[in-house]
This record gives structure tokens, sequence and C-alpha cells, in this order.
């Protein structure tokens, strides 16, 4: 059985430095050839960037990644990776284009078989030695054993006018995945609109209210809607929802990825999603 291994992202700073010390010592590589095509390119930046996982080929077999699947890490060394269900890390050390992971952990929430197995081949990828390579916009990693995993950078999709799907729930440095067992109608969402206003579902009630967005802050007022009453799992999803969109909150956008967290350390993670017409909108 391959073991997958996964390659990350390394800052721009350090992939800088790593070329001009190749280009002014002479290595015991022999190539001599001084294009550059073994090493990682520094002329994408890759740390920071939210990569959208696109497929996976193992033995020689291609399978497509799961809707949704993405890659980052951050300048400080944390990789996270999520195929629609768990929250995956791990820390990377990074030694010119090869990447060493420490052992990766993850959330334990049940999820689809499709998923369960995305998920499985990261974990074992996410842990040990793996080298990426960059083509434009195309972020290739490949394994000791040639399995390679295909990513593509995400452009950060509009805070207005994008039906956000949440899939998140942050409290303080906590966070915890929507169950993924909520009735369709039943999993929260938000669009912001371009009057300043903010609509969607918190989990059991449709809600409507006033969201002033400023540079990277969102101002929410008091939410107004349905009052119905649903079983306490989607009450608690609603319940953290609203608290995040409680007043004055800061927020970033990531490829499709929102994250809004308020001033008291409440926050929800969302995914760009299709979005459907005012008329199909959920009333409760």
């Amino acid at each position: 059985m391959h073991t997958q291994r996964m390659a990350v992202s390394v800052s721009v700073s350090v992939l800088a430095l790593l070329t001009l010390a190749a280009c002014g010592t002479e290595s015991g590589s022999g190539s001599g050839s001084g294009d550059g095509s073994d090493t990682v390119q520094s002329d994408v930046p890759v740390t920071g960037v939210a990569w959208s996982v696109d497929s996976l080929t193992v033995g020689g077999k291609k399978t497509e990644a799961p809707e949704g699947s993405r890659l980052e890490i951050d300048p400080k060394g944390r990789a996270k990776a999520g195929f629609g269900c768990n929250h995956i890390s791990a820390d990377a050390r990074v030694e010119g284009d090869r990447i060493t992971f420490g052992t990766p952990v993850s959330t334990q929430m049940a999820c689809d078989e499709t998923t369960e197995k995305a998920e499985k081949a990261a974990l074992a990828a996410m842990d040990g030695e793996v080298t990426a390579k960059l083509s434009g916009e195309k972020l290739t990693l490949t394994t000791e054993g040639g399995d390679t995993i295909a990513l593509s950078e995400e452009k950060p999709a509009d805070l207005v006018g994008t039906r956000w799907a949440v899939n998140t729930l942050l409290s303080g440095e906590t966070a915890t995945t929507v169950p993924a067992d909520l009735p369709k109608e039943r999993v929260p969402h938000l669009t912001f609109g371009e009057d300043g206003t903010v609509h969607g579902n918190s989990g059991c009630n449709s809600f409507h209210g006033k969201a002033a967005v400023k540079g990277s802050t969102i101002d929410f007022g008091p939410p107004a809607g349905t009052r119905k009453m649903c079983p306490e799992a989607e009450m608690e999803v609603e319940r953290a929802v609203l608290a995040a969109l409680d007043g004055p909150a800061t927020y970033t956008i990531k490829g499709s990825t929102l994250t809004v967290t308020s001033k008291d350390g409440k926050g929800i993670g969302a995914t760009a999603a299709p979005a459907k017409s005012e008329g199909t909108q959920e009333q409760g």
C-alpha cells in the first residue's frame, strides 16, 4: 500500500534566499543547467495562498478530489487541509523544495465514504517528506513513491453577492465543524448585499439584518427573522452563528473561504457556493 506524501508551500522570502544561495555556490548536484527546473519557483507566492485540491494520482490511477477540498500553509509553518468534513493540520519544515510534515492531527466528525477516503489519504500524506513544484498557478505535490496531488491557486471570492455556506464554528482557538447530517435546508448560510445588508439561514431560522462593511471589518446590526424551534443540534449551530454576527467583526477571504470573527472571539468559517435566487431563499 503506497503511503502518500503531500508537499506544501513555502514563503517567497525563503524561496528567494534559497535561489540566491544556489546561484552563488557550487553544489554537488552535477546539473549545472541553471534553469531552475528542479526547484520550487519563487515568482508565485505559495504561503498564505488558498489551494484547491484538484485530484490525487495513486498507483497510476487518478481520482478527482471531493468538491471543496483545500490545503493551505501559513507563514509560521502550520499546514491545514480540508476535504469537506474534518479539519486536518500539521507542522511543516521546509528545506529547498522538500517539505517534511510532523504528525498530523484531525477532528473526528463522521463523514461520507468519499470524503472519508480523501481524509485518510491526506492524513497519510501529511506525515513525512514530500516534494513541491510550481508551474504558474498550479502546484504539484509528489511523494517519494511517485504519487501526486494536483492543486490550483484559488482567487479570492467577492464578499458581496456570494452565497457563503457556513461549515465551521469558531470560539477563540477552537474550531468545530458544522454537523454533516443537518437537513439540507438547515445548513447555515449568508449573503451580503450591495445595500449594506445580510440575509440567510442561521441553522434553524432565516434571518436578515444590517452589515456595514468597511475595510476588513463588518458591523452587524441586530438580526430579524423567523422564530421557529428546531432540534437541539440545529439550535446549537444557530446560536453559534448568530453570536458571530453580532456587532463589529473582522473578516478575511482566502480563495473561496470566508472567516468572520467577532470581538469576543466567536466566529464562523464559510465556503463560497453558487448563489440562489431570492425567490428560493429558505424561510425557516
